[in-house]
């Protein structure tokens, strides 16, 4: 008998303001396919006890992240994924852990790494802002306003969707991102892992045209579409899963040291 494949784990990192609940229909999905899922909630975020405007580091609030990818049995491929402001927590598990994962995928993800403090007015009008820090500071955390929400986020997502997604969202430690330190022992092997990047067509908060930067800012293995929102996760579920499946199967190999 041949080899017996060994066993995908996906790990679903969500975006800004959103937790682990919002991989529910991809989790589902992956586990009836026969392949291991963990969705983390990252500092503050869904049933996280962290206080978005106490988080003030980068470490702090990937620390779920950073303390789950080493309890994964080393005869288990990690497929990494990450949506939204999750690619910057992607990157940072990367320079971590990169000989440990098998597979980076880019959901309509930031690439770059990290942003500078008095960027505040490159969010735009679409964000409340909490001040943790006193209100001649930078802001610590932001929070999608109701208004906006599904115009920015879900527009092509089921209603039923939306409106959980509005009861669940919460605050993001905006401040831990400030500067943020992509520094580790794997440093090296980063471009080792084989990057998937999937766009998002009908985006209106991270728009094609700056997907595109990302991609060129970091060249992924492969670039992906998706005709859809900025949450496929809920507008596309089976569209998304089968490029996950489809991705792991053409990457998750043995890699060449």
């Amino acid at each position: 008998m041949g080899e017996v494949p060994a066993t995908r784990h996906f790990v679903l990192v969500h975006g800004i303001c959103h937790g682990a609940w919002c991989w529910y229909k991809i989790a589902s999905l992956l586990k009836n396919s026969g392949v291991k899922v963990t969705a983390v909630d990252l500092g503050g975020a869904g049933i996280n006890p962290g206080n978005a405007d106490s988080i003030l580091s980068f470490e702090e609030y990937n620390k779920p992240l950073i303390d789950l990818i080493p309890t994964i049995p080393e005869d288990e491929k990690v497929v990494l994924v990450a949506h939204s402001a999750g690619g910057l927590s992607l990157g940072y598990a990367l320079h971590l852990f990169g000989k440990k994962i098998s597979l980076a995928v880019y959901l309509t993800a930031v690439v770059h790494k990290g942003l500078d403090s008095d960027d505040k007015e490159q969010f735009g009008d679409h964000w409340e802002f909490g001040f943790g820090l006193g209100p001649d500071k930078p802001p610590t955390s932001a929070l999608f306003r109701r208004e906006t929400q599904r115009e920015l986020l879900y527009q092509l997502s089921p209603d039923e969707d939306s409106t959980l997604a509005s009861m669940l969202l919460r605050s993001w430690p905006l401040g831990s991102i400030y500067n943020a330190c992509y520094e580790g022992e794997h440093t090296k092997d980063i471009d080792k892992v084989p990057r998937v990047y999937i766009k998002t067509l009908k985006d209106n908060l991270l728009k094609p045209e700056l997907q595109e930067e990302m991609i060129k800012c970091w060249p992924p293995t492969e670039v992906m579409t998706m005709d859809t929102d900025h949450s496929p996760f809920f507008s596309a579920p089976n569209e998304l899963l089968g490029l996950l499946l489809k991705a792991s199967a053409l990457y998750c190999g043995e890699r060449i040291s």
